[in-house]
């Protein structure tokens, strides 16, 4: 388990590219939360995930795509226990949308495991390619 916190965090997003969920889930803490802020009547992924839930969302990702997320680290800054992180990511779903976001992302760490992220990122974006008819 990586004591560094911007390693852990790159083993993370690393994790979400390579699809392998389990050493993904196995980053986070036990309590650990994932938010995407938003309006829930607006944004249907809008709201706060434990890391199995969250774990879904990257697997019905994965039905709709056939692939694992393609997602890479543009910039990281840590503090303490804190990492600010800049990505993007990509990918193209089976119905033809291509998915193509950029992200900010606050994830707060402990004790060598991911505690708390908090997900900023184009809900309009989001909603047009998972969401809408």
């Amino acid at each position: 388990m990586p004591t560094d916190n911007k390693q852990l965090v790159t083993d993370l997003f690393a994790r979400i590219k390579d699809g392998n969920l389990d050493a993904f889930t196995a980053l986070f803490a036990d309590d650990a939360t994932w938010l995407m802020p938003g309006k829930p009547e607006r944004f249907p992924s809008a709201g706060s995930y434990d890391k199995h839930r969250f774990r879904r969302v990257l697997e019905r990702m994965h039905e709709r795509t056939g692939s694992p997320l393609n997602i890479w680290i543009k910039s990281m800054i840590a503090e303490g226990d804190r990492v600010a992180v800049e990505c993007e990511s990509q990918a193209d779903l089976k119905n033809g949308r291509k998915y193509r976001q950029l992200y900010h992302m606050a994830i707060e760490c402990r004790d060598g495991k991911v505690a708390n992220v908090r997900e900023y990122l184009d809900t309009q974006h989001s909603y047009d390619v998972w969401y809408a008819e």
